[in-house]
């Protein structure tokens, strides 16, 4: 039975993990089919854009990765992010996901009300977790290349 990544990963033991995403049902992530003969090829520099733009915002680093027919493989660095101030990690989350309306507020500079600081502190220790998060790095890595994939 798989266990989730979650409970696999110890930062305090290593930083360093492999991890392996497979595409299910004879799919095909790139390369050629050979019962049909269509080619996926296209897709595989889909796939390393988007793992160097994720990676260049997550404070997670890839050492190393290779790209198969129906798999890829990622040896990716737990990185440290907790000199980062809120502004920063409230920032560096905006440029992949949209932030809630108090947290805009707080960027823009608006004057918030004590509960509303801490309500933008709670969330930037939050992001502050999934940007060191292998979870959430490979959710948006390969996310987006599982849903656009089967239109070619």
């Amino acid at each position: 039975m798989t266990i989730a990544r979650s409970q696999q990963i110890c930062v305090e033991d290593t930083p360093y993990y492999h991890i392996v995403s497979r595409c299910v049902r004879r799919a095909f992530l790139c390369g050629e089919d050979a019962l049909t003969g269509q080619s996926f090829e296209h897709r595989r520099q889909w796939l390393i854009d988007r793992i160097k733009m994720v990676s260049s915002v997550f404070a997670i680093d890839v050492c190393s990765y290779t790209i198969m027919n129906n798999h890829f493989h990622l040896v990716l660095k737990i990185g440290d992010n907790d000199n980062w101030n809120d502004k920063q990690v409230l920032i560096t989350w905006q440029s992949l996901y949209s932030l809630p309306v108090m947290c805009q507020r707080y960027l823009k500079g608006d004057e918030l009300d004590d509960s509303s600081v801490r309500l933008v502190q709670k969330y930037a220790t939050e992001y502050r977790q999934r940007l060191c998060s292998i979870s959430w790095f490979m959710k948006k890595s390969s996310g987006m290349i599982f849903h656009v994939a089967p239109q070619g």
